[in-house]
């Protein structure tokens, strides 16, 4: 295994040993579901293959259910489908005919910080990120990429155009605020690309829902998601494989919350004399009002306050509109990351958090599902072990200058694109749903859905008050029934009684 790069998810048997032996990649690119009974060990790349089986569970996960509910999706090693679960990253497993499955981890995410010249790094930067994109275009053509406003996927782009044609696909919205098309357009001009956009509508993109709750196996509740599935049909139409820039956010701390450590630390310096009238402060303040939640951050240790990019409903949310009696916390998992992750500064351990649950969970999940549900195989060349380990010898004055996130990343490739897309901040594939839920069509697929079976897991007048919060602009509550919502979907598609 530590001869492979890139992703793979893979079995092997021997007949003479009696021996099977099976492997999932480093980051998580590629699946790997399995599922004992009776005697029987099955695996496969999507549940739905599980689900012939004649001994499939096909019952709800409640811990997983309520994991969900915090993360948006279901962390390592569970799934939503009681028993069936997954390999988790950087493992293999051993199995022989009467033994238990033993499990073991081939390779450790590990940060090393050391100081050098910020110009040794950049130059490593492009000499490794240069590699491993030339690697994942090997016997590709034609050749095409994922391109959206960010620096990431331009990165990308530029590298894989200095070594001939390329075509390059963005998605948008009628919505101006949540369109990247005009930026990726610009950068698509800079680097001579065959560019490729789509506007997505609203009817196109509640009548995917159904069948990509589908695709899934089981629910991530990203929107972006929704995005990239049509990103992937409109590349299928010209091209079998697309770069993509998936990774470089965790491995060059890339997110904007990566900066509240900085943003923190003036009251964190504090003497504890002046902190205590600040807590005091922190009480009397009104819920909503501004600075509230800064001062409430700023005496939270990192291990209270970050579960990483997701966190959709508190503890008390979850108890207000589920019926489901235990509810473990979910720092319960991230815990024993932080543990491991002790001796690193706060935005490492970020960085470690992410790229142990948000990267495998969400990240990689929603490209895998999104793009093989197209018969697209998407590559990022920002998940090579040996870039990372190289990248994680960043020490953290050249991963974020001010307010400036990914700088030793951005740096390295300032004379490959236009100045904007260097400096242009992170969006994400971002999309209307927070319009959109206003819709009558969304409203009349959500009220469905909750009257169904997938409903009997909620309290049913709890979640229409906070759909009526929403409707009334009391609040955004968007990516909270957006997460209901994709349950939903998945307990529909699935056919589940329970």
């Amino acid at each position: 295994l530590k001869g492979l790069r890139g992703m793979f998810a893979f079995v092997l048997w021997d007949q003479n040993k009696q021996l099977l032996f099976g492997a999932r990649d480093r980051f998580g690119q590629k699946p790997f579901y399995y599922l004992e009974n009776a005697g029987q060990l099955s695996f496969a790349s999507e549940i739905k293959a599980l689900a012939e089986l004649p001994f499939f569970p096909g019952e709800v996960d409640e811990s997983a259910l309520v994991d969900y509910l915090t993360f948006q999706y279901v962390p390592d090693p569970r799934t939503m489908f009681r028993s069936v679960y997954r390999l988790p990253p950087a493992h293999y497993f051993l199995k022989t005919p009467g033994q238990p499955l033993k499990i073991n981890r081939y390779w450790q995410i590990n940060f090393k910080p050391e100081q050098r010249p910020f110009a040794y790094f950049l130059e490593g930067i492009r000499d490794k990120l240069k590699e491993t994109v030339v690697l994942h275009l090997a016997g590709v053509a034609p050749r095409g990429a994922f391109l959206s406003s960010g620096v990431d996927s331009s990165i990308i782009a530029a590298l894989a155009r200095e070594k001939g044609p390329l075509a390059t696909f963005c998605v948008g919205y009628q919505e101006e605020n949540y369109s990247e098309l005009q930026d990726a357009a610009e950068t698509a001009v800079f680097l001579e690309t065959d560019h490729h956009e789509l506007i997505i509508t609203p009817g196109e993109f509640f009548a995917s829902l159904p069948q990509l709750a589908w695709q899934f196996d089981e629910p991530v509740a990203d929107p972006a998601a929704i995005s990239l599935f049509f990103a992937a049909r409109l590349a299928r139409q010209q091209v079998a494989s697309v770069l993509s820039g998936e990774g470089a956010d965790e491995v060059f701390a890339g997110y904007g919350i990566y900066r509240e450590p900085f943003a923190l630390a003036p009251l964190r310096r504090l003497p504890r004399i002046l902190q205590k009238p600040l807590r005091l402060l922190e009480k009397i303040l009104p819920a909503g009002l501004p600075g509230k939640n800064y001062l409430a951050r700023a005496r939270r240790p990192l291990e209270e306050r970050f579960l990483g990019n997701a966190f959709i409903f508190s503890a008390a949310e979850k108890r207000g509109i589920t019926a489901i009696a235990d509810n473990p916390s979910p720092f319960r998992l991230t815990d024993p990351l932080y543990r491991q992750a002790a001796h690193w500064d706060e935005v490492t351990r970020m960085q470690y958090i992410d790229l142990m649950t948000w990267l495998p969970g969400d990240i990689l999940a929603k490209a895998d599902k999104m793009t093989m549900a197209n018969s697209l195989e998407l590559s990022s060349p920002f998940l090579d072990h040996q870039l990372f380990e190289f990248a994680a010898t960043l020490p953290l004055k050249y991963k974020i200058k001010g307010k400036t996130t990914k700088a030793a990343l951005r740096e390295a490739f300032i004379d490959l694109l236009p100045a904007a897309a260097v400096n242009r901040p992170k969006r994400g594939f971002p999309v209307p749903t927070r319009e959109w839920i206003k819709r009558r069509d969304f409203q009349k697929l959500f009220r469905d859905l909750l009257s169904g079976n997938g409903g009997r897991w909620f309290q049913k007048d709890s979640v229409n008050k906070i759909l009526q919060n929403h409707l009334t602009g009391r609040a955004d509550v968007s990516r909270k029934l957006w997460t209901i919502l994709v349950f939903l979907l998945w307990h529909e598609a699935f056919k589940l009684r329970s």
